[in-house]
């Protein structure tokens, strides 16, 4: 990856220096933080563009690092020089792979954050454990990356576990790399609900949607929606099962349906809850136009619920294999902790590989 390449195109380097300064001047304007929703887009931007800039900026210093090597060993024979450019060589490498996995990320929507449902399958106990351990998961994943999270619903389960969750995830791609994840997530472990200590298989279902912004009209007709009201359960208190705060919308059109109870406002549970549905719609619309246009038809059975993407295997031995790459890693604890970037590199690539072909 040449550096015109990366400032005429794929990278587009220049375009992006340009923005971060214009936004850099936004954030100084006073009255800055007058609008703070409006704020937090601005600066979550800002960050998004300091990513990818950023690991240039930290590369492009390596390759100048590693031509004054070369020139010091044309000079002199220094087995510590060399085997020092070695490993500089190596590490570059490696760094130019995870950019080039970024520029890998050029759908329409890639840019944009993300948004994650996440269900327990059939199974009951087991299935809801397994479904809250993969929203921990995404969270650990996106504190990694510098993402921030916003839980919009949560659901927990009476025993263990959760009934269902919904992360907002914001930053710059946060939706290009998750939507990999898109699909059903299956464990085999030793249940530690079980005294028999039988070996248990359970499924979560992972649904990752684009946020919706204001640049993308979803038309929503009042009459097209039915909004129910009903208490919220779990913590919050007594305020929360004494008032119908909890909102469910159901978009009678399509089917869809979103709930939030995380708020005691119920204006508030209504404002998030619309935003998942606008979320909803638009992903609908998109499948729909993808269902139209035929295109990408061996890659559809990837992200449909029902059909598995992984399998998480604890015991008897350990292993996550994805089943759409083949990609298979040892250290179970390890992804389980977020470290899920080379299931998500090897997917970008699997793609880019058929969009090629």
């Amino acid at each position: 990856m040449t550096r015109s390449e990366i400032s005429g195109g794929i990278f587009d380097l220049d375009a992006r220096q340009e923005r971060l300064k214009s936004l850099d001047s936004e954030m100084a304007q006073p009255g800055f933080w007058d609008n703070q929703e409006l704020a937090r887009t601005v600066i979550d931007e800002s960050n998004g563009i300091k990513g990818w800039l950023e690991p240039w900026s930290v590369l492009d210093g390596r390759v100048s690092d590693l031509r004054a090597l070369v020139e010091l060993l044309e000079e002199e024979d220094d087995a510590e020089l060399a085997a020092e450019f070695r490993s500089g060589v190596a590490e570059l490498a490696k760094g130019v792979e995870t950019l080039e996995v970024r520029t890998m990320l050029q759908g329409e929507d890639d840019h944009r954050g993300a948004i994650v449902t996440i269900h327990p399958g059939a199974g009951g106990l087991e299935s809801q454990d397994w479904a809250q351990m993969l929203m921990r998961m995404y969270t650990r994943w996106a504190e990694r990356g510098g993402f921030t999270i916003n839980v919009l619903d949560f659901q927990p389960a009476e025993a263990a576990g959760i009934k269902s969750a919904t992360l907002e995830i914001n930053g710059e791609s946060a939706y290009g790399f998750l939507k990999a994840e898109g699909g059903v997530h299956r464990l085999v472990r030793i249940s530690p609900f079980d005294q028999q200590a039988r070996r248990h298989t359970s499924f979560a279902s992972v649904f990752v949607y684009p946020q919706v912004d204001d640049s993308i009209e979803i038309e929503i007709e009042d009459g097209d929606l039915r909004v129910d009201t009903y208490r919220a359960s779990g913590a919050g208190g007594q305020h929360v099962n004494k008032t119908d705060s909890a909102v469910r919308l159901t978009h009678l059109l399509t089917g869809i349906v979103v709930q939030c109870q995380q708020e005691r406002s119920q204006h508030k549970n209504r404002a998030t809850a619309m935003k998942m549905m606008r979320a909803r719609l638009y992903q609908h619309a998109l499948e729909e136009k993808e269902k139209e246009r035929a295109v990408l038809e061996a890659t559809k059975t990837d992200i449909g619920f029902g059909n598995q993407i992984r399998s998480y295997v604890f015991q008897p031995y350990t292993m996550v294999n994805d089943h759409r790459t083949e990609l298979k890693l040892s250290d179970v604890q390890s992804v389980m902790d977020g470290a899920i970037d080379p299931f998500i590199e090897a997917y970008l690539k699997m793609l880019g590989a058929a969009a090629s072909s």
